[in-house]
């Protein structure tokens, strides 16, 4: 069993890392090709691509009344998207922000996570809540392609990206790649997962902590490996648009999704709606002032994030062993650690502001 194990878990490494690079390049080629901005097909469809094993393990969850591993695995998603594959991508290379993502796309996925907050503090959402978030979603996508036509903003794709376009290659061939690069990232993402849950309930630990920590990470390996990927190969604003769009759709497909096949709806647990929900409004909630401060992403920042994805990854595991330690950290964490960040960020973010505006005046 331990070597079955084993060997499913490196089998979908190798996956994940090809469908990523292959999956990259076909995007990007598409994005050239037709004169897409990349940062579009980042927040739609590598982002809705690299969301699938979300949709898929939320789907199954609700169906099989799990629902704490259904709503942990999109809350423990998105927290892991901001804090730790933003962080590592930004700390591999410092990453462009599009001024679309600062002046649309954060605003948005600020509105909808709140949206998810509320409709989760009367501990469950409905078929109809679902329905709501599921419609949002296609609104969403069809806004992104068609404002894409109006609008021009950089995009690093010509300048900064190291990937030639065949000039011979068919579209269809790189719509192909796409496809099979999803292909490859579902399938090493489940692999994944099945060894990774194999592993925890050996260890005897709970649902949720299962969806909030093992689930979440298989299935944002895919994120983690395009937007790495991305990032690598100098595509930056794919990588950013690839994490925000994934959230997105985490919170309005796959919750929604779930919430809709899941004939009573999704019972929330109270310890989602008292810490890790919070947690996840305030990673979302950070990516304004940093993603406006000059529309880049400074390594310190990345590190920044990275340091508290670690901090939060340490609370989950010390709540599933000690209460009394839990409730110290639980009260430094919300009273101290996020604020004084917060606070921190803020004055960076009127210190541009005012050098801008003094820059402007001159």
């Amino acid at each position: 069993m331990n070597t079955i194990v084993f060997f499913q878990i490196i089998f979908g490494f190798v996956l994940l890392v090809g469908g990523a690079e292959i999956m990259v390049r076909g995007a990007a080629e598409i994005a050239k090709r037709f004169g897409i901005p990349p940062i579009v097909i980042g927040l739609t469809v590598v982002a809705f691509g690299t969301s699938a094993p979300e949709m898929a393990v939320a789907i199954q969850s609700g169906l099989e009344g799990k629902a704490d591993i259904a709503l942990g695995n999109v809350v423990g998603s998105n927290i892991l998207n901001i804090l730790l594959i933003l962080g590592l991508a930004a700390m591999i290379t410092p990453l462009i922000v599009g001024s679309r993502i600062v002046r649309t796309d954060v605003p948005i996925l600020i509105a909808v996570t709140l949206a998810l907050f509320a409709l989760s503090y009367d501990g469950r959402i409905s078929v109809v809540d679902g329905a709501i978030l599921f419609a949002g979603s296609i609104l969403y996508t069809v806004y992104a392609i068609f404002s894409a036509r109006k609008e021009s903003y950089t995009t690093g794709l010509e300048e900064d990206t190291d990937l030639d376009t065949p000039k011979n290659r068919h579209p269809a061939v790189s719509f192909l790649l796409v496809i099979i690069g999803l292909a490859m990232l579902v399938t090493g993402a489940d692999f994944l997962v099945a060894g990774a849950v194999t592993i925890a309930r050996w260890l005897g630990v709970s649902e949720l902590l299962i969806g909030l920590t093992v689930i979440s990470i298989g299935t944002s390996l895919p994120e983690i490996a395009t937007t790495v990927v991305a990032a690598l190969r100098g595509m930056r604003d794919m990588a950013v648009g690839n994490v925000v769009g994934s959230c997105l759709f985490n919170v309005m497909a796959v919750t929604g999704a779930a919430a809709v096949f899941t004939p009573a709806g999704l019972a929330v647990d109270p310890a989602l709606v008292r810490f890790d929900m919070p947690v996840m409004l305030a990673a979302t909630v950070a990516c304004l002032p940093i993603f406006a401060t000059g529309h880049l992403i400074d390594r310190w920042e990345g590190l920044l994030f990275f340091f508290f994805y670690l901090a939060y990854t340490t609370y989950l595991i010390m709540a599933s062993h000690s209460q009394e330690s839990v409730e110290v950290m639980h009260w430094a964490m919300l009273s101290f650690v996020i604020p004084l960040t917060f606070i921190t960020l803020l004055i960076l973010w009127l210190r541009e502001i005012r050098n801008k505006s003094k820059s402007g005046n001159s």
